[in-house]
């Protein structure tokens, strides 16, 4: 988990002459002798009179100095350059209702990928913004759970896809496949999709995530155990023998169903969170009342806290952080929640 330009001096300003062939700079106060010296002499070498109710006037030299030295005192004084902005943020500054909108700021389109065009996976559909105006985007590979292919989470694709990510959801090699097969599966789609998906010029292979549910949760975190380069990982409702993932090191969104019966908390959700080291950033959102197949339709609370975890590490985009520190605090659809906040 994503030189101050140099102060302006006056001392290169170029100097001027005074009498006696020493020279001054026009960003200081030249020497009162010379300030104050006559403008015009009378041929006797005395200065002319001034006239009446009318004070001497001062010379053109002083006014360019005094303006000189407040100039310089300005650039010297001047506040540091600002540093530039993320140059990962994507979209405007989010708000409650853009993260639990059906649809983000960016329109998005969809393109199928055949399982005989790939390998190491079974094929799949992206959903990608069609903009790139903004630049690239961060991708994610999800993977749905035991015998469900990808329409069980197809939902998700185009909800994440609009708040700024290119996100493919696979189908697996087959519908059996167990955690870690899925896991390899998930990589194998991120290597498609950086190397040689239509999509690969919209993303950054730098910034790469992994989702899955059931036994695709349990995948996911096989991936972030394998690949420990990755920005993210959310499981949801994760099902896997496994039950300790000290290795992991990608800060881990873990998602679990308050009812569920398949892969309940207590022997999945919970150890996998409690396992995950605090130093590798984690959290854990358990909805409330939910069965293990809450992933599988439109959820306003897995999208919401997805697209925050998403933008706040693959993104690296602090705009999110309020959304997840403090802990999210009287939501009736959240029957549990812990986190490492505050994230570093």
């Amino acid at each position: 988990m994503r030189g101050k330009r140099g102060a302006l001096t006056i001392a290169s300003v170029e100097t001027f002459p005074r009498p006696g062939g020493t020279r001054f700079h026009p960003g200081l106060l030249p020497p009162k002798e010379f300030v104050d010296m006559p403008h015009r002499t009378t041929p006797s070498g005395s200065p002319p009179p001034a006239r009446p109710g009318r004070r001497p006037r001062r010379g053109p030299r002083r006014a360019r100095a005094v303006a000189a030295l407040s100039l310089g005192a300005a650039l010297l004084t001047a506040a540091p350059v600002q540093a530039a902005a993320n140059p990962y943020e994507r979209g405007p500054a989010p708000t409650e209702a853009s993260i639990e909108a059906v649809r983000g700021p960016f329109a998005t389109a969809q393109t199928t990928v055949s399982p005989l065009s790939v390998s190491g996976f079974g094929g799949g559909t992206i959903y990608y913004p069609t903009s790139t105006a903004e630049g690239t985007f961060g991708a994610i590979a999800m993977s749905p759970g035991y015998t469900a292919d990808q329409t069980s989470l197809a939902w998700l694709g185009p909800r994440l896809a609009s708040q700024g990510f290119v996100v493919l959801i696979i189908d697996t090699l087959t519908r059996l496949d167990q955690p870690a097969s899925r896991g390899r599966q998930l990589e194998a789609a991120l290597d498609y999709l950086t190397q040689r998906s239509s999509v690969r010029t919209r993303i950054d292979a730098t910034r790469l995530g992994v989702m899955g549910h059931s036994m695709g949760g349990g995948g996911t975190l096989e991936a972030a155990v394998d690949r420990p380069g990755l920005q993210a990982a959310i499981p949801l409702a994760p099902w896997n023998l496994t039950k300790s993932w000290t290795g992991v090191r990608v800060p881990t969104m873990v998602i679990g169903a308050e009812s569920d019966t398949i892969a309940p908390v207590a022997s999945h959700s919970i150890p996998f969170y409690t396992s995950i080291p605090a130093a590798s950033e984690k959290a854990y959102l358990e909805l409330d009342n939910a069965s293990h197949f809450a992933p599988n339709t439109s959820n306003t609370t897995i999208a919401k806290y997805s697209v925050s975890w998403l933008k706040r590490f693959i993104d690296n985009d602090t705009r999110y952080e309020q959304f997840l520190c403090p802990a999210p605090q009287g939501d009736r659809a959240i029957s549990d929640y812990r986190d490492t906040c505050p994230h570093t």
